[in-house]
């Protein structure tokens, strides 16, 4: 199942006419889209569950922006790094999985959030860190905990809320008996529509809750 999953995602991502953000005024930031094909046994890590997963972390409570939010590893781009670098930087420096460029199979939309940053979404396969029993290790400033979510618990119609301060539906899917908000969800929800489906969808106008607008 794992060949065959990264083959038909690599596949739909090559098809995938994705909508980049031209805002050079926004701050750069890139996120990755990790897709594992079963469990990593490790110390601190939660297994959510078997099969192939997603790797989402949650923030540290002291950090200065989002604070002990649901997120995927990623942060803010240096000077000069492209998208793919990163998202591969990030994805080791709060995980410890550390994959080749030959990892990547795509990128999704980028999406604008409200705190004022361009995320773009790099889907990486980190099957060979799985092969190699690689330990997940959360920086401890940055990832309280990382999670293994199983992808078929993440492939569900989203929630899509009506709130007084937007005009935009607020998305929202189900995650480990509570939920995750947009940008994650937004990114979550269109990888499954457009990696594993093959679906054009876009999120670039679902909204976050008023609280996560900062």
């Amino acid at each position: 199942m794992s060949d065959a999953l990264r083959t038909r995602l690599a596949a739909n991502l090559a098809s995938f006419e994705r909508i980049p953000a031209h805002r050079p005024d926004l701050r750069q930031a890139s996120v990755a889209v990790c897709v594992l094909p079963g469990p990593i046994a490790a110390s601190g890590t939660v297994l959510a569950g078997t099969g192939e997963t997603l790797l989402i972390t949650r923030r540290a409570r002291g950090l200065r922006q989002h604070a002990g939010q649901w997120a995927l590893p990623g942060g803010r781009r240096d000077a000069g790094e492209s998208a793919e670098g990163a998202a591969l930087r990030e994805l080791q420096e709060e995980t410890g999985v550390d994959l080749p460029a030959s990892a990547v199979l795509g990128m999704l939309d980028d999406y604008v959030t409200r705190s004022g940053y361009v995320i773009t979404p790099v889907v990486v396969w980190g099957g060979d860190a799985a092969d190699r029993s690689a330990d997940l290790q959360g920086s401890p400033g940055e990832v309280a905990r990382i999670f293994q979510v199983p992808i078929a618990d993440l492939d569900v119609e989203p929630d899509l809320l009506r709130i007084p301060e937007s005009d935009a539906p607020v998305i929202r899917l189900p995650l480990l008996g509570g939920h995750v908000h947009a940008p994650t969800a937004a990114i979550i929800y269109q990888f499954c529509q457009a990696g594993l489906h093959g679906r054009a969808a876009r999120v670039a106008h679902l909204d976050a809750p008023v609280r996560l607008w900062r």
